[in-house]
């Protein structure tokens, strides 16, 4: 099969490489598209560690089953499903807790294994969630984002009827935005310094949106960017008792600049959200019912051979949900 294959930080080409196959427990998924996203980008440019490659990207995928172990069931070949990239070995004391997200041998399809940005991917029945023939297709690409925001927003816990404020108009920035709107939550601001993308954001989820946070205060603000200067304008943002959410995937070296007082004095929460926890099934289920608000995030859609030009459009910030179609 054809698939993108990054061999160290910053190199990556389209190669021929031997075709998956299913492991006793798992299948074979041919994939019909699988996002990008700005964890792919820190991957592929070396910024997660570089033990990993070769690598095939590739963690939002979904597509139809053409292949079934000898031992797995549930599932047939035909059926299309969406895929759970997160992988956790179910033994390990966070695993037992019920916390997998943390657990010591955490791994993720497309991270830790070969991934999809290819024209098939191997993955365990467990990760599958089977999609039916009267699911909204031109939505399902966002299956993993939105099960990752679902996951966030449960770490923060905020209260409807009460305003909020996202740091960044990227995927997950509008994704959160519109979680938090049919949870009752608002008015939902958007801030990014992206002039493209600050236009996009206010046409596709409605919330308000501005380039500065300066006069900008609420009890619940989220750190979508993974930057370390928006997040200290995040904290700065954060009014009295209110939390903090840290979303964004920063380079596991970056910093920044905390008051301890601050924290102490006006009883801030600070919380982080890790991938996926338990939240994929209720965000297939709130992409079914609200297809319509999630299906205009996905922008952009190219072949394996253009995968480059891709991997710029997201770069340059011009782009919400670009996919790589295989």
């Amino acid at each position: 099969m054809r698939a993108a294959l990054v061999t160290a930080p910053g190199r990556l080409a389209v190669e021929t490489v031997a075709d998956p196959s299913p492991a006793a427990d798992g299948v074979v998924v041919k994939v019909r598209s699988c996002g990008i996203c700005g964890t792919d980008l820190h991957l592929v440019d070396g910024e997660l560690g570089t033990d990993r490659f070769p690598l095939v990207p590739g963690h939002e995928p979904w597509g139809e089953i053409v292949a079934v172990g000898r031992s797995a069931t549930g599932f047939a070949v035909g059926e299309l499903v969406a895929v759970d990239p997160s992988l956790h070995c179910g033994a390990c004391d966070p695993c037992r807790r019920g916390q997998g997200n943390m657990c010591q041998r955490w791994g993720a399809i497309g991270a830790t294994r070969p991934g999809a940005w290819a024209e098939f991917t191997a993955v365990p029945v467990a990760n599958l969630h089977r999609l039916g023939d009267d699911f909204p297709l031109d939505a399902v690409a966002l299956a993993e984002p939105v099960a990752c925001a679902v996951r966030g927003l449960r770490r923060l816990n905020p209260r409807a009827d009460e305003p909020a404020v996202i740091f960044g108009a990227g995927t997950m920035g509008l994704v959160l935005a519109i979680l938090l709107d049919l949870q009752g939550v608002g008015p939902v601001t958007v801030v990014d310094i992206n002039p493209a993308r600050r236009e996009l954001a206010a046409r596709l989820t409605g919330a308000a949106v501005c380039g500065s946070a300066e006069g900008l205060r609420a009890r619940w603000v989220i750190e979508a960017t993974g930057n370390p200067a928006a997040f200290e304008a995040a904290l700065a943002c954060v009014d009295r008792a209110g939390t903090l959410l840290v979303f964004g995937v920063a380079n596991p070296l970056a910093t920044a600049a905390i008051s301890p007082y601050r924290v102490y004095a006006d009883e801030l929460t600070i919380v982080g959200s890790m991938a996926i926890l338990h939240s994929f099934p209720p965000a297939i289920a709130t992409i079914r019912r609200h297809a319509d608000r999630f299906a205009p995030l996905v922008t952009d859609a190219f072949g394996l051979d253009d995968i480059e030009a891709a991997l710029t459009l997201v770069r340059s910030g011009k782009t919400i949900k670009t996919l790589i179609t295989p």
